[in-house]
C-alpha cells in the first residue's frame, strides 16, 4: 500500500482547491505560499497568467518579524500593493493549507488593508 507524503497530501488538496476557483483581471486569486521560515502571497490573473502584486516574507521590513506578526503585515502590505494596481477584490486560494494560524493572519491582514474576499 502507497503511503502519501505531506507534501503530495497538500499538493492533492491544493488541486482541489484550484478545481472550484479561478481569479480574474476583476477579481484575483491571492494565493499563498507557507514555509517553515515564511509566508508569501500573490495576486494572480489566472486568464491572462499575469502576477498583479506579490509580497514575499524575505523584504526588509518583513524578515525580523515572528511569524505571526509576518503574515498580518504581509497581508496588510499585499493590500496596499493591490490597491495601487488597481484590485479591490480577490479570491482567496489557501493553497492546501488548513485556514488557521498563519494564513489566517494573512487574510485578516489583507482585510484589514482593504481587500474584500
Amino acid at each position: 500500500m502507497a503511503v502519501a507524503t505531506k507534501p503530495q497530501q497538500r499538493l492533492r488538496r491544493r488541486r482541489r482547491v484550484r478545481a472550484k476557483i479561478r481569479g480574474s483581471a476583476e477579481r484575483p486569486r491571492l494565493s499563498v505560499f507557507r514555509s517553515n521560515r515564511g509566508i508569501s502571497a500573490q495576486l494572480i490573473d489566472d486568464d491572462a497568467g499575469r502576477t498583479l502584486a506579490a509580497v514575499n516574507w524575505t523584504e526588509g521590513d518583513l524578515r525580523p518579524m515572528k511569524p505571526m506578526e509576518q503574515a498580518k503585515k504581509a497581508g496588510e502590505l499585499l493590500a496596499e500593493r493591490a490597491s495601487g494596481a488597481g484590485v479591490e477584490t480577490c479570491v482567496f486560494d489557501r493553497g492546501g493549507y488548513r485556514y488557521h494560524g498563519r494564513v489566517k493572519a494573512l487574510a485578516e491582514g489583507a482585510r484589514e488593508g482593504g481587500m474584500k474576499f
